[in-house]
């Protein structure tokens, strides 16, 4: 086992979000990207020739080389299980786009395996390390609006299909607004207010087809597997409650919208799906909003997998750990649960809350 210098990283899934993710993991000094695996071979290919990464192939082949110590698991969320199983049966740290796996029971499996294997599992989103959260947690932690009382966040779209050129996936099984937004919005109300104890929902699905509206399969008529609105009231531990809106069905375009009321004050966070973004804090009797600007990391998708390699290296905690990406996906199936009960469903996971970051964490993130 290397224990000094780069974390060799494999990238396993090489679609639209592997652009992102190689840019900066290609840029960041304590990562050194290895190996780039699809199961198209040639996208593979393409994609390393394009960052610069020596070598490209199958998941298999990623999984046996001896120079990757961590798998990027970017692959679809039907792949998410088997692709990290494997990679932490080959000894791999994984850090896995959400959701964690399908469902609790097969990521309590996961998790098991890598306590099992003594290697570390992270879990997307790492929104939750940009400048944006990490200003308003620090804030919050200062005691900018007193003792956090309750949230409302939204999400409200009319539905990626016209936009995206292949949105099947994300009216299927696993995705929906609930598990493919529901991580960034749900992962920043626990940053906020610790882990959630139990949910009540309530899901509604406008239409039974899609049409592509974009790209070359426009026109395309597919079915739609998932309740396309979802509205959830959740209750933490702590005390603080929250409402949640995710939305595919709305023609009013709403994003990013998460306030965190307390007894002094009232906070709007930045868009959860983005790093970086300005705070606003309006106080008790105050006639407008106080902006604050965010200090902090911006650099994009990966600072979860950096924050995972110095964790490797250094020993310390993981801040988006597969701990918290395991609570989120079980709040999210007792939301899906609780649509179908007409009650309350209780949340039993567990995680230790990370301490916010400094504003200087990722100072020497990129090479020079």
């Amino acid at each position: 086992m290397v224990e000094a210098g780069p974390v060799g990283v494999a990238v396993v899934g090489c679609g639209t979000i592997s652009d992102e993710y190689l840019r900066n993991l290609t840029s960041f000094g304590d990562l050194r990207v290895v190996f780039c695996a699809d199961l198209d071979v040639e996208r593979a290919e393409k994609q390393a020739a394009a960052y610069g990464v020596p070598r490209a192939g199958t998941t298999d082949q990623a999984l046996a080389c001896p120079d990757a110590e961590l798998v990027v698991n970017l692959t679809i969320p039907a792949a998410h299980f088997a692709v990290s199983m494997a990679a932490v049966a080959a000894g791999k740290h994984v850090w896995t786009e959400k959701p964690l796996a399908l469902d609790v029971a097969s990521g309590q499996r996961l998790m098991a395996e890598a306590d099992r294997m003594g290697v570390r599992v992270g879990c997307a989103p790492d929104t939750v390390l940009g400048a944006g959260l990490q200003t308003a947690r620090r804030l919050i932690a200062e005691g900018a609006i007193g003792v956090p009382q309750a949230a409302l966040a939204l999400l409200q779209n009319p539905g990626p299909e016209s936009w995206h050129p292949d949105p099947e996936f994300l009216f299927q099984d696993g995705a929906g607004p609930l598990f493919d937004m529901g991580p960034y919005y749900l992962s920043t109300l626990a940053a906020v207010l610790g882990p959630a104890c139990s949910v009540a929902a309530v899901g509604r699905r406008a239409h039974e087809t899609r049409t592509i509206g974009s790209g070359p399969r426009a026109g395309t008529v597919f079915g739609v597997d998932v309740f396309t609105h979802i509205s959830a009231l959740l209750e933490y531990t702590r005390g603080p409650a929250a409402t949640l809106v995710l939305s595919f069905d709305s023609p009013l375009r709403r994003y990013g919208f998460v306030e965190i009321t307390g007894t002094e004050a009232t906070i709007a966070l930045p868009d959860p799906n983005r790093f970086d973004g300005d705070i606003r804090i309006r106080a008790t009797g105050a006639g407008d909003w106080t902006v604050v600007p965010a200090v902090g990391a911006t650099d994009g998708r990966g600072l979860g997998v950096l924050d995972m390699a110095r964790a490797v290296r250094g020993g310390g905690p993981l801040r988006a750990s597969g701990e918290i990406g395991l609570h989120v996906l079980e709040t999210m199936e007792a939301i899906a649960r609780s649509i179908s009960s007409q009650a309350f469903e209780p949340v039993r996971s567990d995680f230790t809350q990370p301490e916010p970051l400094e504003p200087s964490w990722d100072a020497a993130a990129r090479t020079i």
